[in-house]
C-alpha cells in the first residue's frame, strides 16, 4: 500500500516528466479512456484537465494550484476587458493581470537572483531561500499573457466557459517546456473537437519516437562527457574542451527539440496540431535566420509581445537596435536567473543587430556554394561559442574553458580522444549528419512508418526502447528546458 500510494505523491527528486516511466503507463491507461470520451467534448475536456493536473502535481507538488488560481483570474480578467467600454478599465484590468502573471514567475524565478546580487552590493551573508520552481512556470505565463494580452487587441474572443481555459492553459503536453501554444491556435482546435485521424495518429506516434531517441538516447548520452568537461575545465586540454562545446551545442538541440517533438506528437495522437517549433537550426546561414528556426514558439512570442510593443522597427534604425537588445537581454534572463544567461542573450542581441546592419552589403554578394559554407561555418560558430556562456555555471568557468580552447589546443590529442571515446564521436557525428538529412527525406520516413503494418511499427519501437536502456545513464536526465 504503501509503494501504491507513493506513485500518487509528490517527489521532489523524481518529478514525472515525459522521459519518466510511470508517465508512459498512466497515459497508456489515460490514451483508451480518453478515445471513449472523445466525442463527448465536455467530459473529455473534465478528464483532460484531471489528467494535466495531476501531471503538474506530480512535477511541481501543490504548485498546481498556482496554475489553476492564474486560470481563473485571467478567464475573469479577458471577460471584464471584453465586456468594459471604458479604455481606461481595460487598461488597468490588463495591467492587473499582467502584474499578477509575472509577479509568481519572478518571485519564484529570480527572488535568489536579486537577493544575491544585492548581497554581493552590501558585502552581506546571504543565505538563499529554500525556493522549488514549479516545472513550465515560464511556459503557462507566457501563454496566459498572450491569451489576455490578444483580448484586449481585439484579436480572439474569450471563452465563455472556465473550462474551456483551464483545458487550454493545463493542456499537459505543452505543461513542461512549451511549445507556447496561443490561444488563437488552439481553441478553435479545440472547439471543433474533430477525431484524431489516422495520419494523425501514427504521425505523432513516430515524432514521439523521434523525440525520444533524441532526449534518451543521443542528449542524455553526450551530456555524461559534457558534464564531466565542463564541471572541471582546466583537468581537460583546449581539444578535450572544444570536443565538450560542440556535444553540448547538439546536446541541448536534441534535448530540447526531442522534448518538443514528444509534445507535439502527443498532441497529435490526440487529434490537435501543436505546429513546429524547432526546424533544423544550424543549416542557418546567419543569426537572424537562426532565430526563424530554434524554438520557434519562444522566438515569435518575444516579438510578438515585447520587440512590436517596444516599437518594433517602426521609429528608426537606432530605436530598432534597442528593441532588439532589450528584446533580446530579456530573452536570455528568461532562460535562467544568472548573468551567465544576460551576456548569452546580449551576444545574440549584437549579432542581430550587426546582420541587419551589413544585410544591404550582403545582399550584394553572390549566393554561390562557397559563400553559403562560410556563412554556414561563421554562424555555426558564433552559435557554438555563445553556448558556452548558456553551459558554463560561472563566467569564471566560461572563461577557462575559452582560455583552454584558445590556449592549449593541439590536434595530436585527436586520435587518443577517438580511441577513449569511439561511441560518444560516432553518435555525436550521427547526429550532426543527422541534422542535415533534407526535411523530405523525413517527410518520406514519416509516411513509410504510417503505412507500415501493425507489427513493424512494433519491432521498431522494440528497437528503440532496446537503444534507450543500452546507452541510458544511471539516472533519467531531465529535460534542460524544465527548468526555464
Amino acid at each position: 500500500m504503501t509503494q501504491l500510494l507513493s506513485l500518487f505523491t509528490f517527489d521532489r527528486d523524481e518529478p514525472m516528466l515525459f522521459t519518466s516511466g510511470l508517465f508512459w503507463v498512466l497515459f497508456l491507461v489515460f490514451l483508451p479512456v480518453y478515445a471513449m470520451l472523445k466525442s463527448r467534448r465536455k467530459q473529455m475536456m473534465l478528464f483532460v484537465i484531471a489528467f494535466s493536473l495531476f501531471f503538474f502535481y506530480k512535477s511541481s507538488g501543490w504548485f498546481f494550484l498556482l496554475l489553476v488560481a492564474t486560470s481563473f483570474i485571467d478567464w475573469w480578467v479577458a471577460q471584464f476587458i471584453e465586456s468594459s467600454k471604458n479604455r481606461t478599465e481595460r487598461r488597468i484590468a490588463l495591467t492587473v493581470s499582467m502584474v499578477l502573471s509575472l509577479s509568481v514567475l519572478l518571485f519564484f524565478k529570480y527572488s535568489n537572483f536579486v537577493l544575491w546580487n544585492w548581497n554581493a552590493l552590501i558585502h552581506g551573508n546571504f543565505q538563499p531561500l529554500d525556493l522549488i520552481l514549479p516545472v513550465g512556470v515560464s511556459f503557462y505565463t507566457f501563454r496566459t499573457i498572450s491569451y489576455v494580452v490578444d483580448v484586449y487587441r481585439g484579436k480572439i474572443q474569450p471563452v465563455d466557459d472556465y473550462v474551456d481555459y483551464l483545458f487550454f492553459l493545463s493542456y499537459f503536453p505543452c505543461l513542461v517546456a512549451g511549445p507556447i501554444v496561443r490561444a488563437c491556435d488552439f481553441m478553435p482546435q479545440m472547439r471543433e473537437n474533430k477525431p484524431a485521424t489516422r495520419e494523425m495518429i501514427y504521425g505523432g506516434l513516430f515524432m514521439v519516437m523521434l523525440g525520444i531517441m533524441k532526449k534518451a538516447v543521443f542528449a542524455d548520452y553526450i551530456a555524461q562527457y559534457n558534464n564531466i568537461a565542463f564541471g572541471n575545465p582546466t583537468g581537460y586540454t583546449g581539444f578535450e574542451l572544444l570536443m565538450a562545446v560542440l556535444g553540448f551545442t547538439m546536446q541541448i538541440y536534441c534535448d530540447f527539440s526531442g522534448y518538443s517533438d514528444m509534445a507535439i506528437g502527443l498532441g497529435s495522437i490526440m487529434g490537435f496540431d501543436l505546429g513546429i517549433n524547432f526546424n533544423y537550426p544550424y543549416r542557418s546561414l546567419n543569426v537572424t535566420e537562426f532565430w526563424h528556426r530554434w524554438h520557434i514558439t519562444l522566438s515569435t512570442w518575444l516579438r510578438d509581445y515585447v520587440y512590436i510593443p517596444l516599437g518594433g522597427n517602426r521609429k528608426g534604425k537606432v530605436r530598432q537596435h534597442l528593441n532588439l537588445m532589450i528584446t533580446m537581454l530579456l530573452g536570455g534572463l528568461w532562460h535562467g536567473a544568472a548573468w551567465t544567461f544576460v551576456v548569452w542573450g546580449a551576444g545574440h542581441g549584437i549579432a542581430l543587430c550587426v546582420h541587419k546592419l551589413c544585410k544591404p552589403w550582403l545582399d550584394t554578394i553572390a549566393s554561390t556554394r562557397l559563400t553559403r559554407s562560410v556563412s554556414w561555418l561563421l554562424t555555426f560558430s558564433f552559435v557554438a561559442f555563445l553556448w558556452i556562456f548558456f553551459r558554463a555555471n560561472s563566467f569564471h568557468a566560461a572563461g577557462q574553458v575559452i582560455s583552454g580552447i584558445f590556449t592549449d589546443f593541439e590536434w595530436a590529442y585527436l586520435p587518443v580522444f577517438l580511441a577513449r571515446r569511439s561511441t560518444w564521436c560516432l553518435m555525436l557525428a550521427i547526429i550532426y549528419g543527422l541534422h542535415f538529412v533534407p526535411r523530405h527525406i523525413w517527410d518520406k520516413l514519416r509516411d513509410r512508418f504510417i503505412a507500415a503494418p501493425w507489427w513493424l511499427k512494433l519491432v521498431i519501437f522494440i528497437v528503440l526502447i532496446q537503444l534507450v536502456l543500452q546507452f541510458a545513464s544511471a539516472t533519467v536526465q531531465p529535460f534542460l528546458y524544465s527548468q526555464f
